[in-house]
């Protein structure tokens, strides 16, 4: 049983069992015994007849989000939008989880069979879910983690095979600190420098990649064979690389998507609008998963087909020429002065593209799944529009679509703005509630996490800061959406407009900016810059 005298509430109110608050001129005083976890017994005194924080939650609060939204980090109208660009892999085509299963198989299998690895590793399947876009990979520690918009690790996120590292150990890998200086990340824009000692994982091919490094990984350090991180990292990377040179991964394409992209190319083409597509992957595997989700005629809606483009580069480069497939597949010598509508081209880059099209600004939207090789460089260089396709947000939207979650989130964040307020009192009740409740806001932290993944949580989020990836995302696109297919649900003269998100010294002025529940939340008045 505790008292404790402090200055916290609004208003003047009493409870049964022994619990009172009253006022005291501008600020107010209250003693009441808990018994249970502070934070959660506050919330039950204030609302004694139902589940601790479910009446903070506004009805229908929890299906405002919805999949097939376009989401806009910058204001973009389409009606300005004259020329649609594509990447293939992710964008296009969208694929389903096994060849996810079926890209770590193969590569273990080359890791065996071409580096000669110990065939024991044959018995790791795959693991669904174990990692999650965006992550980091040191690769000199082989720890696998997830780093915040600010280069600081997230706690209980760090990974050492498929084992969590314990804090204290993370702390000491990096000289005391959970901060991972920039110049041994990839960089601004995921380009590799010199010897890079922290690899970004950006795209989804990324996946197994990561999932195949935490096996082998764990595989040796279980049996306690000694290994270098550096060089298992460069095997698991080739082993991937040649995965993706093997031509049967449409097979995998979504078997439903094929109606709803050629629903979209179908809108755009009708409406005037120019298209063109820009890949990495080489014509005879375009050719063949277009044909799977269009048909025979699907390059009738491109104005300009570029294959083995070699993004970034591409993007950079000045020099090298574009040059055109026969209808073998074999290059042709000749000079292109003019791009032809139903050829294919390949190689090229980005300044000849231009001269050649016409194509420059703002009058381009581009959509590609790769925010570094696709993205960075058309916005940041060039003035395109860009768009970013992110799969991701179908499962994200539903778990922060969930009760559970909405309850977690209110409550975490009322517990926050309690907390900022009582760190000013220095009694020894006072500090003692004040641990209780720290505590029970890392426990909150968890289980929010834990609904997103067990291991990582949320892409876009750490414990409360955006994510690296979520910072990287807000930078190098305009607009994001889940598929291509959410362009079915907006007409081609649509605006998209970002909400105003109140800086930290603005007040939320607008209700829709407000903390989830905000309108039921106690003391919220006092809690309402908390975002």
């Amino acid at each position: 049983m505790l008292s404790f005298n402090t200055t916290l509430l609004l208003y003047t109110v009493s409870f049964e069992g022994g619990v009172t608050v009253s006022h005291q001129s501008t600020q107010f005083a209250f003693t009441y015994r808990v018994s249970l976890s502070l934070g959660r017994t506050l919330c039950n005194l204030c609302f004694p007849s139902v589940l601790p924080g479910s009446d903070l939650i506004p009805p229908g609060a929890c299906n405002l989000l919805n999949s097939s939204t376009i989401y806009a980090n910058n204001e973009v109208n389409l009606a300005e939008v004259d020329i649609y660009g594509f990447d293939y892999d992710y964008t296009l085509a969208l694929y389903s989880n096994a060849l996810n299963t079926m890209i770590y198989n193969t590569a273990r299998s080359f890791l065996i069979e071409h580096f000669k690895y110990p065939e024991e590793i044959s018995k790791y399947d795959y693991i669904p879910n174990f990692a999650a876009r965006g992550l980091h990979y040191d690769i000199q520690k082989g720890l696998l983690m997830k780093i915040d918009a600010f280069h600081y690790i997230q706690p209980g996120t760090v990974y050492r095979g498929l084992s969590p590292v314990p804090d204290e150990e993370v702390l000491e890998f990096f000289g005391g600190t959970y901060h991972v200086p920039l110049q041994q990340d990839s960089g601004f824009y995921g380009k590799v420098r010199m010897g890079p000692k922290v690899k970004q994982f950006m795209d989804i091919f990324s996946i197994p990649e990561m999932t195949l490094l935490a096996v082998a990984n764990d595989f040796f350090i279980t049996n306690d064979i000694e290994y270098d991180p550096v060089h298992l990292f460069k095997d698991v990377s080739e082993a991937i690389g040649m995965v993706h040179l093997k031509g049967y991964m449409y097979k995998w394409v979504m078997q439903d998507l094929g109606d709803e992209t050629e629903a979209v190319l179908n809108r755009l083409v009708n409406q005037g609008k120019k298209l063109f597509l820009i890949t990495n992957s080489p014509f005879s595997f375009v050719d063949k998963g277009m044909i799977h989700m269009v048909g025979k005629n699907w390059r009738d809606f491109f104005d300009v087909i570029i294959v083995g483009a070699d993004k970034p580069h591409f993007f950079t480069d000045c020099i090298k020429p574009f040059r055109l497939l026969d209808g073998n597949g074999d290059l042709r010598w000749e000079k292109i002065k003019n791009f032809e509508k139903g050829k294919i081209y390949k190689q090229g880059n980005l300044f000849d593209f231009l001269r050649l099209t016409g194509w420059r600004g703002s009058k381009v939207l581009y959509f590609g799944d790769h925010l570094y090789s696709d993205l960075a460089d058309l916005m940041l260089r060039h003035g395109w529009r860009t768009a970013a396709i992110v799969p991701e947000l179908e499962q994200e939207t539903k778990v922060v679509s969930t009760d559970r979650y909405a309850l977690n989130l209110t409550w975490l964040q009322a517990l926050t703005g309690l907390m900022e307020r009582l760190q000013t009192h220095r009694d020894q009740d006072s500090k003692q509630v004040f641990q209780e409740w720290q505590k029970e806001r890392e426990e909150l932290r968890v289980m929010t996490k834990n609904l997103f993944n067990p291991q990582f949580g949320s892409i876009f989020r750490t414990c409360h800061n955006p994510t690296y990836f979520s910072r990287r995302l807000c930078r190098f696109s305009d607009i994001y959406m889940a598929s291509l297919s959410c362009l079915l649900n907006y007409d081609v003269l649509h605006t998209f407009f970002p909400r105003r998100t109140p800086l930290q010294h603005e007040a939320p002025l607008w209700m829709d900016q407000l903390c989830t529940g905000c309108i039921k939340t106690p003391f919220l008045e006092e809690m309402s810059h908390i975002r």
